[in-house]
């Protein structure tokens, strides 16, 4: 289930930013503090908007967050719409981050009417990579990028691209898969 924000998502959040399994292709691992600073403004920005990163809930569990959000920083290929996701290693491997992210790609396409949704993420990280490609999104090398939030020469630094356009096809393949 993905759903808005809760107050009670921020320890879980924190814990899952400081797992150094889950933050292996982010230049460090967050603090408390910068847990706290991002579950704010993830949460605000969907309550001012209607939609953004939204949890993802198993069985009332906390597993962690998928949806969408627009990049803040200077690229070429912007202003674009980003699908992202995160989750704790023990909600890895069973499908729930390629069902949460079908269900992003269709409330984007169907319900903000976005012609199209891109996705990026550390060249080295290769289970995000597959899970663009599961997903139907295309690689773009042309629009690869060194991430400018990321120091020069880190392992993370080097990113790819890859995104997903809005047709009659791609939002008859979501509904199929997801079992409308």
């Amino acid at each position: 289930m993905l759903r808005p924000w809760r107050a009670n998502d921020s320890e879980p959040f924190a814990a899952m930013n400081a797992d150094p399994k889950v933050m292996e292709f982010f230049p460090q691992l967050f603090t408390p503090a910068q847990s706290m600073a991002a579950f704010q403004r993830i949460k605000q920005t969907i309550e001012l908007r209607g939609w953004g990163l939204w949890v993802v809930e198993i069985k009332g569990e906390f597993a962690g967050f998928s949806g969408l959000a627009e990049p803040t920083f200077e690229a070429p290929f912007m202003p674009c719409v980003e699908i992202g996701w995160r989750f704790h290693t023990r909600f890895w491997g069973q499908g729930y981050a390629l069902e949460a992210a079908r269900l992003a790609l269709r409330f984007g396409f169907e319900n903000l009417r976005l012609q199209e949704i891109v996705s990026f993420t550390a060249r080295i990280n290769k289970r995000s990579e597959r899970l663009m490609q599961r997903l139907g999104m295309t690689a773009s090398p042309k629009d690869d990028f060194e991430h400018p939030k990321i120091p020069p020469g880190h392992p993370v630094r080097d990113h790819v691209f890859y995104r997903i356009w809005n047709s009659p096809e791609v939002l008859k393949k979501l509904q199929q898969e997801l079992g409308d």
